[in-house]
């Protein structure tokens, strides 16, 4: 499992700190403290992303918390929650330093926005701390030649502004191509905002790519800049955009051909500079053909196609990305894992990865964890790998998963052919099974949407039937 965005909530409150953390502990990790102290005691210990600090407490308030912990290195951001009454007291914590305030009693989808503005506002700044010390940002891994001459496309076209479509299959990278594509073109130092189209709905989604002005519709108690406006001059990513009906495609296409835009509930004219890129992992053509997709749209997104390969067609690839995801993980969990036995690489390296590179980093977090030595071996593969790698290949012949052999004792392994449809169709099942028919779940522990697996059983007849729990 990846790691969580760790959420500090400072408040004298009982019920207000814990209702915080119930309704959010699914997505984030939440800390609690009852004072201003006790919240700058957690900071010295953890390192924690946003803080959600009360104004009014007993002893040191919100606003003297804020003053202290802005000054601090990597600091994080600070959301002040304040009643009516103290509004601008809280626009004075945010002149000294706080990140956004929100009155209470809170509304906790607007809090839940707020926060994911925050953690993409900290994403850029990484982002931009990685280019200052000289760290390639993109932290794209690949040296086979269909990975060398997507990077070489990319690079090609990052210094333009013309708008890109990334198309591969769910976990290839899109998001990451997109981050590279806005680090090597000349708005850089802009800002980089993304919008997953999926999450929101249709009504949600209009606000946040256009905003909205107070009014607008019930709810709206203060004006909102959105996503387009925030990527001034910068570049705005739209991920599944084969999700957005047919009503936001020609609000989306009307900016896009104007480069003016109105907010929801607003006559104002608002000129915005923005490159956009947007990515599927649908087959937007067949999109058009069914109606489901405006042909004009797709043709004013499709004017640089970046096809990302899913994983199985380059898996030279494989050995250097677990390799890299086995450093990471051990360090982001503290374990004493520090490398991979060869045999071990090796069933790794011969499965069919239909989650592609995001099922490949889930599945190396989840053997460093589980780790009982600092070598990761075949005893550490998840089961519905080791079941994938010993399923009867093309040649009507068995693997048998090989005995562990240090890196520098291993044999010459012969070559062999995987039938990759009989792997998928074997993780398929097999996740099915470890979630009791739960496809929600199945698709978690393949590392893949929800969306792309119900896909993917339409391919399976057999599959077609499994019972959801």
């Amino acid at each position: 499992m990846a790691t969580l965005p760790v959420i500090l909530v400072i408040d004298d409150e009982r019920n207000t700190r814990e209702g915080l953390r119930d309704a959010f502990s699914d997505k984030y990790e939440i800390l609690l403290a009852d004072s201003a102290t006790q919240g700058l005691a957690t900071l010295k210990k953890r390192k924690v992303d946003i803080v959600l600090t009360d104004l009014r407490m007993p002893g040191m308030d919100g606003m003297a918390f804020t003053r202290e912990v802005v000054s601090w290195p990597d600091a994080p951001l600070i959301i002040m929650l304040t009643a009516y009454g103290s509004v601008q007291t809280a626009m004075a914590a945010m002149r000294a330093g706080a990140y956004d305030y929100l009155t209470k009693p809170v509304n906790l989808d607007d809090l839940e926005m707020m926060i994911d503005r925050g953690l993409e506002v900290l994403a850029e700044r990484k982002a931009a701390e990685r280019k200052s010390a000289g760290v390639a940002p993109e932290g794209i891994i690949g040296s086979s030649p269909v990975m060398k001459a997507l990077l070489e496309e990319a690079r090609q076209v990052a210094d333009s502004r013309s708008t890109v479509l990334i198309t591969g299959e769910s976990g290839t990278g899109k998001e990451l191509f997109a981050h590279a594509l806005h680090a090597w073109s000349p708005r850089a130092r802009a800002p980089f905002v993304a919008v997953h189209c999926a999450a929101l709905n249709e009504n949600l989604l209009e606000s946040e790519l256009f905003g909205h002005e107070k009014g607008a519709y019930t709810g709206a108690n203060e004006r909102f800049i959105g996503r387009f406006e925030r990527a001034d001059h910068g570049t705005l990513f739209l991920d599944e955009i084969g999700e957005i009906s047919l009503s936001t495609q020609v609000k989306l296409l009307r900016v896009l051909e104007t480069r003016n835009l109105e907010r929801v509930g607003g006559s104002t004219t608002i000129p915005v500079d923005v490159r956009l890129i947007a990515a599927t992992n649908r087959d937007l053509k067949a999109m058009v053909q069914a109606g489901t997709f405006r042909e004009d749209l797709f043709y004013r997104l499709n004017v640089v196609n970046l096809k990302l390969p899913p994983l199985r067609e380059h898996q030279q690839d494989i050995r250097p990305l677990l390799e890299h995801f086995l450093t990471v993980a051990a360090k982001d969990n503290d374990r004493p894992v520090t490398g991979i036995t060869q045999d071990a690489a090796a069933v790794l390296e011969s499965y069919s990865w239909p989650g592609n590179i995001r099922e490949l980093r889930n599945c190396v977090e989840r053997m460093v964890v589980m780790a009982r030595g600092t070598l990761l071996t075949v005893k550490d593969i998840p089961q519905e790998i080791v079941d994938a790698f010993s399923a009867p290949t093309t040649t009507a012949k068995s693997t048998q998963l090989p005995e562990d052999t240090p890196p520098s004792e291993t044999p010459a392994a012969e070559p062999e052919t995987l039938d990759i449809k009989s792997n998928e169709l074997s993780t398929m099942k097999r996740a099915l099974e470890q979630a009791h028919g739960n496809r929600t779940r199945a698709a978690e522990i393949l590392g893949i949407s929800r969306r792309t697996l119900q896909r993917r059983l339409l391919q399976y007849p057999e599959l077609n039937n499994t019972p959801e729990e």
